[in-house]
């Protein structure tokens, strides 16, 4: 018991840890619309894309073989540290050199000319993320989750300070005569730029305290260490490719693949922005299905072997969805409120009738996480690999064929037809080797029945503010009303359950 309450102690602190994280770089992006223009945060969109790419890339699987290796191996774990950090830090100047030397030829065949320096950034961001890795999955495996969390959030916190210095209080300070443009080569022209030296100092300034708390390291290069991991690494390698092709690819290609003069007066940058802001906002469910799998995971392997497990999954999976369509209907119903934090004008709300396309596809990631438990516990994670891929072949097709025609619509469509296949391929497949009792009619009505609302609620305009506000959260509350009348059952067990205490 103690053991578990442990785990259930650890797992708090590192999804607190997470979501606080995640919840403030969601925040930053009303930093970034209101002092930087369309074509900067185009610029982000994209660029970050491209690092949430080139990150797996950098670390080709070896935070989970250091894991593996380092216990039920019979190896020394020090002496596992000491190799995969030196692995990974000789890959990192072979890896991060080359982006390096290779930013002039990058900055021009993805349209930034004469900006060769954003990609000579982008790989110093990226080797200092990879030679972070290791010890940071040192401090996890050794059970250290307050330091973990702590890092976390000072480099979080580190990036923010210095997002605001550079991008706000310096032209502050320029625009009140305290400071002189081009004091320390300052450009007020700038804007993706302070966003990647922010994150580059940040990540910099890290290092040498992830170092102190997780243990320095002696250079060692042990072969019989490197082959074995080397094996188990690589189709994690082509796994997290797989995966993270269909997070951030529309991201990544949308700008390229949108035809010139497709949204009058924008730019293909320009529309990138506006389409990465509401993915953004649609994030926000990510966020919370991110909270779910920190605290399900171990309670699903912990059930895995209680004869009433199967049962117990699908009130899991049930209850999932009634909380995410209910969030999704609140989110979508809204976006005209969440529509005044940004700048007057600017046009980031015209693409929000995409957000509800987004929160769907990311809420059917979440019931494909949900699926999934069927193949971790029965130990064929083969099955992981091909159905991530399938998605990742889905979503580029998708994108390739419907941005040109469609534009936003087109990438937010990539969103939910990937997730969607995944969905059902590990639905078809696990009823197949695992079956569970899920209340699939049920479920599925639930979540058409709320994304029509969520589409009502967003068109829905009486003309004045207030008015809108209440007749559109009406919806949410009609909603709730309905699902607490087909949940009666639930709710009354509840209840009852509360009075008896």
């Amino acid at each position: 018991m103690s053991n578990l309450k442990k785990l259930a102690g650890q797992t708090a602190i590192y999804g607190l840890s997470s979501i606080l994280a995640r919840s403030i770089n969601f925040l930053m992006i009303f930093v970034y619309t209101s002092y930087l223009n369309k074509e900067a945060v185009g610029s982000f969109t994209g660029i970050y894309a491209l690092i949430g790419f080139l990150n797996i890339v950098f670390t080709y699987g070896m935070e989970t073989s250091f894991f593996r290796f380092s216990t039920g191996k019979n190896l020394d774990p020090a002496k596992v540290y000491n190799t995969t950090q030196s692995l990974l830090i000789t890959s990192t100047l072979v890896l991060g050199g080359g982006l390096y030397l290779a930013a002039p030829w990058l900055s021009e065949l993805l349209n930034y000319p004469d900006q060769a320096y954003l990609f000579r950034w982008t790989a110093l961001i990226l080797s200092f993320d990879a030679i972070l890795a290791i010890p940071f999955a040192k401090l996890r495996l050794s059970n250290r989750a307050f330091a973990f969390a702590g890092a976390k959030m000072i480099n979080v916190l580190l990036n923010v300070f210095f997002t605001l210095l550079l991008i706000i209080w310096i032209p502050e300070l320029i625009s009140a005569g305290y400071l002189q443009e081009g004091w320390l080569g300052y450009q007020l022209n700038w804007g993706i730029e302070y966003i990647l030296l922010a994150n580059l100092f940040a990540n910099g300034l890290i290092i040498p305290y992830i170092w102190w708390k997780a243990g320095f390291f002696s250079f060692s290069l042990d072969t019989e260490i490197i082959q074995p991991m080397w094996k188990y690494a690589i189709p994690l390698l082509f796994m997290g490719l797989a995966g993270v092709t269909n997070e951030l690819v529309s991201r990544l290609l949308f700008e390229y693949l949108l035809p010139e003069n497709f949204y009058p007066g924008l730019n293909p940058r320009e529309a990138a922005a506006i389409f990465g802001t509401s993915v953004k906002l649609a994030i926000l469910m990510n966020l919370v299905i991110q909270a779910f799998k920190y605290a399900a995971e171990p309670f699903f392997f912990g059930k895995s072997s209680d004869k009433n497990s199967p049962q117990l999954y699908a009130n899991v999976m049930h209850a999932f969805i009634i909380f995410c369509s209910l969030l999704m209907v609140a989110i979508s119903v809204n976006l005209d409120l969440i529509g005044y934090l940004f700048p007057a004008g600017a046009g980031y709300d015209t693409a929000f009738f995409i957000v509800p396309i987004l929160l769907m596809g990311y809420l059917l990631l979440g019931v494909y996480f949900n699926l999934s438990i069927w193949f971790k516990i029965t130990d064929q994670t083969k099955y992981s690999f091909w159905i991530t891929l399938a998605g990742a072949v889905v979503s580029l097709v998708v994108i390739f064929t419907t941005v040109p025609v469609l534009g936003y619509l087109g990438g937010a469509l990539s969103t939910l037809i990937c997730y969607l296949v995944m969905t059902s391929m590990c639905y078809y497949y696990g009823q197949r080797n695992f079956p569970i009792p899920y209340q699939t009619s049920r479920d599925l009505s639930y979540l058409v029945i709320a994304f029509g609302l969520s589409y009502a609620g967003f068109f829905m305009d009486l003309g004045s503010v207030g008015l809108n506000f209440f007749a559109k959260n009406s919806l949410v509350l009609v909603f709730l009303a309905w699902l607490g009348y087909r949940e009666k059952n639930l709710v009354l067990a509840v209840l009852q359950r509360k009075k008896s205490r």
